[in-house]
Order: structure tokens, then C-alpha cells, then sequence
């Protein structure tokens, strides 16, 4: 087979957006064995096209129109920042394009909603990148909860604490802006609110609390300090819909942080997955385990649940089992969890956490289906 027909056999995928997407889905699309990248997107035309031409991929694009002209376009992943994703998914599944989208969804549940409905009206496969269903310890910690290893829940508690934002001198940008959609909240808890759904189901209601410790950043060009109105720690209390308590504490400003942990405590056991690197967050999960009055212990993971292999930047690996999955939607003509529907269930969780932070109050959360439903 000549290497133009093995193209071709491909699902043929444009990225667009290339901070994360040249970082993590151009490499991640270009080793698996079912996609090939035909086009990557740039507003500069430059950029575009040294970017194309350093991936050998062969269109560098600067418009979204131009990337689902392509007729070997089939699908676009999308991994730029927040407050574009709506009108460029809008864009791509209006043409008939698969989708595949970066975290947060969109700036709202209900622009989320309407994207969830395009798709569907389109006959468009869409999936979100959250990758945390695709990472070794993470299955076997569903497998586990799965087999009742807890028994009935009594509390999960949540801590997300990193170092990444810490330093006041890094620059402002769109991160710093809550109308672009930047914050701990979108970058972290959006993650943390589809495992919650995932592993323990939905979220009766919430209360939330967000902070902005460093309120000011210096603008890269001119060094002058500018306002910063996104969040960089927040804290929450959900009630599950089966009544478990659950506690989050996420913040991107503390030096020497713990790092990622998720504890579930239950009537015949307890189960805690984190990791404490600070500089990948996919590498470095470890899952222990104790049955009730008994310590602690790790987990073997399973050779079956493990990565065939593994990446210098850890979030390749399990982007590429989120592209396997997507692709398989597409072949069978289904969309695979996680869709849209989850990246909603996401949004809408983030925007009753502003809703509970303005007001102080306790939130109460709909019903994702009688959500979807509504206007």
C-alpha cells in the first residue's frame, strides 16, 4: 500500500489551536494508528504554515473556514483557549465535522447545550478530551467502586493543589480574565466535576467559594500590573444525589502543594488515588486500598489497563485512548461517553458553582436530561 492510500485509510483530522495542540494533539493524533493530521490552524499565517511544515502535515490553515473546506478534513480537535471553542465548534459541526474538544466546553452550559444539539442535528460524533477516564489507576479505582470495595459512601474529599500559578510575576493573559473563561475553576474543576459524575454519579446541589489571591499580573509587553478577575483556588461541598458529602479544594497558587488526591471513604473500606508531581499531571497516580480497621496498601494495576506506551509529556498516552474511543463512535455512527452530553454536565456544574459563589447560597442542581431538554 503506498503511503498516500495508508493516508487515506485514516480518519483525516485538522488541530486547531497549537499551545496544548501542538504539545499534545498533533503528537498524540500522528501515533495513532487511525488518524492522520491533514491540517493544522494558526491566525498567523506564518505560524501556520512553519508549524505544518515542521509536523509534515499538509495544510497550514488560518481560518476555520478554510480548515472544513478540506474535503480530506472528516474531523477537527480543538484546544483553544475557552472563549473560542463555541463559535468554532459551531463552525466545524455545522459542516458536518466530528468533533473532538478541549476542556472547558464553552463559557456557559447553555452555549454547551446548544452545541450538544447541533451535533445531534448534524449526525456529528463529538467527544471531550477528559482524559482522566483513560488513565490506568484511574480505571481500576471505577473497577473498584464498581465492586462495591467501599461499601456505602461516606465521604469523598477532593484536593487539587498545585504550583503552577504561583509565581505573581507570570504574566497576565486570557487565564486571567473570568469572561474568557480562564481560572483554577475551567482548568481543574472542570475535570473534576466529570470524574465525580463518572465515578459516583450525579450532583444534588453545591456551595461554592472562589478566590482570587493574586489580584493583579504584569502585561507581558509593557510590564504595567493589570486586574485579574479569575479565580486561582476554589473551594466546594457537593451533595451527591445518593447523599454522600464530597469536599474539593483546588488552588494553582500553593508552592510545594500535595497534589492531586481523591479519598473515598466508605462503611467497608477506603480507596485514595493521587500523585504529588507537580509537573505532569497524568504521570505519577498511585491507587491504595484498605479494607475497613486495616491499613493501607497499593494497588496493582492490572497489565490490561496499562498504557502499551508511554510519553515523555504524560497526557499523549491517554489522549490517544480519547481518540481511539472517538474513532470508534465515529465507525459505528455513536457517540461514546465522554460526549457532549458530559462536557454539558461539566459546564453546568461550573456555572452553578459562580451562581453559589455570587450568592453565597446553596445551588441546587437540575437533572442533566430534563436540562437537555429545556430551552
Amino acid at each position: 500500500m503506498s503511503v498516500a492510500s495508508a493516508q487515506n485509510s485514516k480518519l483525516g483530522v485538522a488541530v486547531v489551536g497549537t499551545g496544548f495542540g501542538e504539545k499534545v494533539h498533533i503528537p498524540g493524533l500522528q501515533d495513532n494508528p487511525n488518524t492522520a493530521v491533514v491540517a493544522v490552524y494558526n491566525r498567523d499565517f506564518a505560524k501556520a504554515k512553519t508549524i505544518a511544515s515542521k509536523y509534515n502535515i499538509p495544510h497550514g490553515c488560518t481560518s476555520i473556514e478554510e480548515i472544513v473546506a478540506l474535503p480530506e478534513v472528516q474531523a477537527v480537535s480543538i484546544s483553544t483557549p475557552p472563549f473560542l471553542h463555541y463559535e468554532m465548534a459551531s463552525q466545524v459541526l455545522q459542516a458536518g465535522k466530528h468533533l473532538l474538544l478541549e476542556k472547558p466546553t464553552t463559557l456557559t452550559a447553555i452555549e454547551a447545550r446548544e452545541l450538544y444539539h447541533l451535533a445531534r442535528n448534524r449526525g456529528a460524533i463529538a467527544t471531550m478530551d477528559f482524559e482522566f477516564r483513560f488513565i490506568p489507576a484511574w480505571m481500576m479505582l471505577s473497577e473498584m467502586l464498581a465492586a462495591d470495595y467501599v461499601g456505602q459512601k461516606r465521604l469523598i474529599k477532593i484536593d487539587w493543589l498545585v504550583s503552577s500559578r504561583a509565581d505573581a510575576t507570570r504574566p497576565w493573559n486570557w487565564y486571567a480574565r473570568k469572561d474568557r473563561g480562564g481560572g483554577a475553576l475551567g482548568a481543574v474543576a472542570s475535570h473534576a466535576f466529570d470524574y465525580i459524575s463518572w465515578l459516583f454519579g450525579p450532583v444534588r446541589r453545591l456551595s461554592a467559594k472562589l478566590i482570587t489571591t493574586i489580584p493583579t499580573r504584569p502585561d507581558p509587553n509593557t510590564g504595567e500590573m493589570k486586574p485579574v478577575d479569575a479565580d486561582d483556588a476554589c473551594m466546594l461541598m457537593l451533595e451527591l444525589a445518593d447523599g454522600t458529602p464530597c469536599q474539593i479544594c483546588i488552588s494553582s497558587v500553593t508552592y510545594q502543594g500535595r497534589g492531586h488526591w481523591v479519598e473515598i471513604y466508605g462503611d467497608r473500606g477506603t480507596l485514595v488515588l493521587g500523585s504529588n508531581n507537580q509537573k505532569d499531571y497524568v504521570h505519577g497516580f498511585r491507587l491504595l486500598a484498605a479494607p475497613a480497621g486495616k491499613n493501607l496498601s497499593e494497588v496493582e494495576i492490572p497489565n490490561r489497563l496499562v498504557f502499551p506506551k508511554n510519553y515523555t509529556d504524560g497526557r499523549i498516552a491517554p489522549f490517544i485512548r480519547v481518540v481511539d474511543n472517538w474513532v470508534q463512535g465515529i465507525n459505528i455512527g455513536a457517540s461514546q461517553t465522554p460526549s457532549l452530553k458530559e462536557g454539558v454536565y461539566s459546564q453546568l456544574l461550573m456555572d452553578l458553582t459562580h451562581k453559589s459563589n455570587d450568592t453565597g447560597l446553596w445551588v441546587e442542581v437540575p437533572d442533566l436530561q430534563t436540562f437537555l431538554a429545556s430551552n
